[in-house]
């Protein structure tokens, strides 16, 4: 019985730590510092004032009732509280992720219709068991497959549609059109019904949000006031615009003298229990924009999760993060919400506001349940105008225009990818668009991987440093090539180095010995094997020995399992590019 004994601490210790990772709330409530409260309640409050206004006008260009914004800002965000591993990241209701929804569930069902919402909702549970099945497998990685030309591209042709698709509450008349070019045309063709009125609030607004996100922050910085007194001020530009937009629709009963849409009546109190209804038609339907969703938004929500959090010195781990909002998501099916995900300029806010742990959170769920328990009948006189501004603001921002400059600069074949990306997202829409993107970038990776940096090298003076012959002054000998290969061997590049090394040595006609440098070579399929030892051969034919230099173990351990190691000859093997460089006679 002492063995068992003995092992009881080491047991007990690995199913704290396994509780810990799953939950760990557990871990900041089980070291909370006194200290931490009031800056987790002020970035709870805070980030509830930005996110009332934000996640009704979310709801809208999703095409749902504005209170569903509400409700995916409540049990989301404590289950994220509880379960995720960054206490700044805040996750609700995202412009992009309202797009897709959008896009994905308009083409199956009338925006607003009992039908397109029990298709959210199903929306919804995949995006979350997708989410959820990619972090408890520990598949984080597969997300690394959208690039960043990629996801740029996509977010700013995105923000352009979204910012296009605003117009019909901007102008007040109705403009369909399912690409960006016809939405644009039938905005104009429709320009001569116009509502002034409608017009004039819409562009208010905008400069409203405008002047607070841009204009004001340098002046209130002037006024000396501290910086968390100005987020809390530049922060609340939307709630107030809001509220000013209400008195002015209220005061002069705007809906009924002017025409003008308002939010209307809004049910109160928490958001209904609902059970996404599953079906293996729509399921299939709704998979293409699940995954879209799943692509874009984890990638994004990570990476700011990552940044903020390095400012702390704190980390987080993705996958946990993964399962995190996954079961945010499942939670958002199941309280009549949408898909959620972290926001990017929310989460700033947050952590600008102060906020340390999930509790802040948890306090800005509850000021969104305190709002829909007691004051929906506020939001009734809303502009949709209003609501249209808030998201053209928040999402033109997302526009980067120096970024494809940028890229071209550093890469034209990443430009490509960028340009791609952007023209399909416009022109096809966005999830056949950010498919073409990751499709053309891994396109490029093959390309460029088909066709390695090849380097002929010489020893640099009188150390046993050898560099590329073409950019340093090097000595060479008569006898020996060295060729340093830049990319590891797979079965897409093996046939030009093969081709290339053989070029090399027909060009050499004194060589005898050809040394292949494996310093950049990380990986060899194969393949790459099968090409090796017909290499071999060739040269042999040839009158030239081969030689491999400073192999990486991982690769050395793929050559002895293929038995290749036999064929080239233990005495052809080299530590080093000098060792072999010196067992060749090329002394000084």
């Amino acid at each position: 019985m002492a063995p068992v004994s003995a092992h009881r601490p080491d047991v007990q210790a690995a199913l704290l730590a396994m509780i810990y990772r799953y939950l760990p709330f557990l871990n900041w409530l089980r070291h909370y510092r006194r200290e931490h409260l009031p800056s987790d309640v002020v970035a709870g409050i805070v980030t509830a004032i930005m996110l009332i206004p934000q996640s009704m006008a979310y709801a809208q260009l999703a095409g749902l009732p504005p209170q569903i914004g509400l409700y995916a800002s409540v049990a989301p965000l404590i289950v994220y509280a509880l379960l995720g591993t960054s206490g700044q990241l805040s996750v609700g209701p995202v412009a992009i992720t309202s797009l897709l929804v959008f896009s994905g569930v308009g083409s199956l069902a009338e925006p607003g219709s009992p039908r397109y919402i029990q298709l959210v909702l199903l929306l919804a549970f995949m995006v979350g068991a997708i989410k959820l099945a990619f972090g408890v497998l520990r598949l984080g990685a597969i997300l690394n497959f959208i690039s960043h030309p990629v996801l740029t591209a996509f977010t700013s042709a995105s923000a352009l549609i979204i910012a296009v698709g605003q117009l019909k509450y901007i102008l007040g008349y109705r403009i369909g059109g399912e690409h960006i070019h016809e939405t644009i045309s039938q905005a104009i063709a429709g320009l001569s019904q116009t509502n002034l009125v409608t017009l004039t609030i819409g562009l208010t607004s905008i400069g409203l949000l405008v002047f607070f996100r841009q204009g004001l922050r340098p002046l209130l910085r002037k006024m000396g006031l501290p910086p968390l007194a100005i987020t809390l001020i530049v922060s609340g530009a939307p709630l107030l615009t809001v509220i000013l937009g209400i008195l002015v629709a209220q005061t002069f009963l705007l809906d009924q003298t002017a025409g003008i849409a308002v939010v209307g009546t809004i049910p109160a109190g928490l958001s209904p229990i609902s059970v996404p209804a599953f079906s293996m038609a729509d399921a299939q339907a709704l998979l293409p924009t699940a995954l879209t969703i799943v692509l874009v938004s984890v990638v994004e929500s990570i990476a700011v999760a990552k940044a903020l959090a390095s400012k702390r010195r704190q980390a987080i781990d993705p996958d946990q993060e993964l399962v995190a909002l996954g079961a945010a998501n499942i939670t958002a099916s199941f309280f009549s919400g949408y898909p959620v995900t972290g926001g990017f300029a929310r989460s700033v806010v947050n952590a600008q506001a102060g906020a340390i742990t999930g509790l802040a959170s948890l306090i800005t769920a509850f000021g969104i349940a305190v709002i829909l328990l007691f004051f929906t009948p506020v939001f009734y006189y809303l502009p949709q105008a209003v609501l249209a501004a808030t998201v053209i603001v928040a999402v033109i921002g997302l526009v980067d225009l120096r970024e494809p400059r940028r890229i071209w600069r550093t890469n034209r074949g990443d430009a490509f990818t960028w340009l791609i990306t952007f023209l399909a997202v416009l022109a096809l829409g966005i999830e056949t668009g950010i498919f073409a993107g990751v499709a053309s970038a891994l396109v490029l990776y093959l390309w460029r991987t088909s066709r390695p940096h090849i380097a002929i090298v010489g020893r640099l003076g009188d150390s046993e440093v050898y560099r590329n012959v073409e950019r340093y002054q090097v000595k060479t000998w008569p006898h020996v090539v060295a060729v340093r290969v830049d990319e590891s061997l797979y079965f897409a590049n093996t046939r030009y180095l093969e081709s290339a090394l053989l070029q090399i040595v027909a060009e050499r006609p004194s060589v005898k010995h050809l040394v292949l440098i494996g310093s950049a070579i990380n990986f060899i399929d194969s393949s790459a094997l099968h090409t090796l030892e017909h290499l071999i051969d060739e040269l042999r034919d040839a009158g030239v020995e081969f030689h491999l230099a400073d192999i990486k173990g991982p690769v050395m351990d793929r050559l002895k399992q293929s038995e290749l190691i036999d064929k080239i000859g233990h005495d052809h093997i080299h530590l080093t590019t000098h060792a072999a460089m010196l067992a060749l006679g090329c002394q000084d």
